[in-house]
């Protein structure tokens, strides 16, 4: 009884320190001289919170959510900063240093406009997406984005020396991007991005903005953030999320993918049609095998603790998570998520943690540790992404 009491005192806890806003003041100067610069962007990557400093290099940041945030300075002629701050329930106040920027020499990418197309279009596919939400993204400056092909890595390197602007007509918002490292592996589909973003509202009618906070209410509900915030706050069954344990092991009749491009691309040159529908047919393969989900629903306290740090969770399991949304049908046939006949096509994800286990705070968000995701969740990029600070009660 005690240890129930202690749990509900922490979620009211939790709850409190969730309502209220915070503002975030500071000072950015030279590291050299010390003097204040004027008209620097700071804001809170991902998020909505921005500004401009002011002459002497002075900058408020109004209203701020608690969550672990990356704070990022950023000026023409000087090294971006940035720095990871947890927002709680005090103001903060800082000062920010810049260090006039070095040229690098791979600012400069000579390529065809052929090639710069073909690479442009697998980039956009696998940053922007391809959903009904994808369709209404316009990138405003494409060719801000530089890019690498390593086709015998088969792999596609981008990056970006400014904002990449992004207005998507779906969700409402201008999201400026800055670039740091994109790759995507065309063996193993494997994406990884690390960067900057700024999340601004498209200006609108009063119905085009209706139309678009229910497009984001609709694009939050089951997505991660959504299931990790319930799992903190004790909601995953009245949020209509089921979580079971799942294991499985790589299927032995699947040679490895790189293995199996190689042998179509050869069979494809020779014309050889016999050796070529092998390959085919071996590549149609599950890449897995020995499928195990337990049909237990797993309960938020077995795979999410509270960390020494108020405001930050724990997530740790074994294996792997099935997660299934149940107020949501699936569109997409998954060909490697594993189905029980007997399940109703629900929205699926598999979660599998890269790390030990993974840090989120309380806006659903992971701040340390890694995962991937697979199902579902695997087809939300760059146009289904929403602030960091949103919040799906604020569009009701």
């Amino acid at each position: 009884m005690r240890f129930a009491w202690l749990i509900t005192l922490l979620v009211f806890l939790s709850f409190a320190t969730y309502g209220q806003t915070i503002t975030i003041s500071g000072k950015v100067t030279t590291s050299s001289s010390q003097t204040g610069i004027g008209k620097v962007s700071v804001f809170l990557s991902n998020s909505s919170y921005g500004t401009e400093t002011a002459e002497d290099g002075t900058f408020k940041l109004y209203g701020v959510k608690p969550g672990q945030y990356d704070i990022v300075a950023s000026s023409v002629g000087y090294q971006d900063f940035s720095k990871t701050i947890l927002v709680g329930n005090t103001p903060i106040n800082m000062d920010i240093q810049l260090q006039s920027k070095v040229t690098e020499l791979r600012g400069v990418v000579i390529t065809t406009n052929a090639d710069w197309k073909k690479n442009y279009e697998e980039f956009r596919k696998a940053f922007i997406g391809t959903s009904e939400n994808a369709k209404n993204c316009v990138v405003v400056n494409p060719h801000e984005v530089n890019m690498v092909n390593h086709p015998r890595q088969h792999t596609l390197e981008a990056w970006s020396n400014d904002f990449v602007v992004v207005e998507n007509k779906s969700l409402g918002y201008r999201v400026k991007f800055l670039i740091d490292s994109f790759s995507i592996n065309g063996i193993t589909n494997i994406i990884s991005r690390e960067g900057k973003a700024l999340f601004e509202q498209l200006p609108g009618s009063a119905e085009q903005k209706r139309i678009w906070k229910q497009k984001r209410r609709e694009t939050y509900y089951g997505s991660s953030r959504h299931f990790l915030h319930a799992l903190y706050t004790n909601t995953v069954s009245q949020d209509g999320f089921i979580m079971y344990r799942f294991s499985r092991t790589l299927n032995p009749e699947r040679p490895q993918e790189d293995l199996i491009l190689k042998k179509i691309k050869k069979f494809q040159e020779m014309r050889n049609r016999d050796s070529l529908n092998y390959w085919i047919m071996k590549e149609n393969l599950s890449r897995y095998a020995n499928e195990n989900l337990i049909k237990v629903p797993l309960q938020p306290y077995q795979v999410c603790t509270q960390s020494p740090q108020q405001g930050l969770f724990v997530l740790k399991f074994p294996d792997h998570l099935y997660i299934i949304y149940t107020k949501k049908h699936e569109e997409t046939d998954f060909k490697d998520v594993y189905r029980p006949l007997d399940m109703e096509n629900f929205e699926t994800s598999i979660l599998s943690l890269l790390s030990p286990a993974a840090i989120f705070d309380m806006n659903g968000v992971v701040v340390a540790g890694s995962s991937l995701d697979e199902g579902t969740w695997s087809k939300a990029k760059l146009a289904e992404l929403l602030p960091y600070d949103y919040s799906p009660d604020e569009d009701k």
